[in-house]
This record gives structure tokens, sequence and C-alpha cells, in this order.
């Protein structure tokens, strides 16, 4: 059984409540990323993506300097690193979401995030396939 462990990211872009949207931004270009998780400590206190900055920050005026945490995701869905591939594409679907951050099975801290495109690329079968319908559906 593959798990998010083996298809997770590691290497992840965080920053500080306090970081302003230009900030964000410039590290998503810097990394070519789409999103950036927001801690405090080793806590997760929500997830900005590009798309979030630019529908629901830039698109309304705000000025680029605003704190990220304004338009940020605040209560993030997570799964821990053991949860099967086809459960967590089937609550990505559910959910709508295109990213999931992942926490270690044992600490709860996050370990990793996984993405729509995690599962189509480092995985077999069609549990991209089953998130995408999900994702694709109007809320």
């Amino acid at each position: 059984m593959t798990t998010l462990k083996d298809i997770m990211t590691k290497d992840l872009t965080t920053v500080d409540g306090k970081a302003t949207l230009r900030e964000v931004a410039q590290r998503m270009k810097a990394d070519d990323i789409g999103n950036v998780l927001i801690m405090d400590g080793d806590q997760l206190t929500g997830i900005i993506t590009d798309r979030d900055i630019v529908i629901r920050a830039v698109a309304d005026g705000q000025d680029v300097n605003t704190p990220v945490s304004t338009y940020a995701t605040k209560d993030v869905f997570t799964l821990p690193c053991s949860t099967s591939v086809q459960d967590a594409a089937k609550a990505m679907a559910e959910r709508q979401l295109r990213r999931l951050p992942v926490t270690d099975s044992q600490t709860g801290k996050i370990g990793g995030i996984v993405s729509l495109a995690d599962l189509s690329n480092r995985t077999s079968g069609n549990a991209d396939q089953k998130a995408l319908e999900g994702i694709s559906k109007p809320g």
C-alpha cells in the first residue's frame, strides 16, 4: 500500500503569519511553487496559495504589504503520513483540495505536503483522477 509518506514533498516553504503578501509571492516565485504553509513555531496556522493572493487580495486592491495571515486559509485539513494514497485522494476530492499538508503519525507535526500533481506523478492507479473529479465539481 502506497502511503502519503511515500509521495509527499518534504522540502516545505514556510513563513510566519506576519510575512507580507509580497514576501510570500517572492518566495513562491523563487521556489517555483504555488503554496506556502504559515507556521507559528512548529504549529501549522494556515496555508496560502498563489490563487489566494491573486483572487482574494490583489483583485480587491489590497496592499502587498498586508500580512499573509489576512488572506490565508486558517483551519487547514491535514492527514497523517500513514494514510493511504487512495484514502487521501478521496478526502481531497470530498473537500475539493489541491494541496494536503501531511503530519507525522507520531508527533502530529507537519512533515510534508501532497499536491494533486504528486498524486498524478508519483502514484500508479487513478488516485489523481478521483481527486480531480471531486475538486472539479462546482462548490
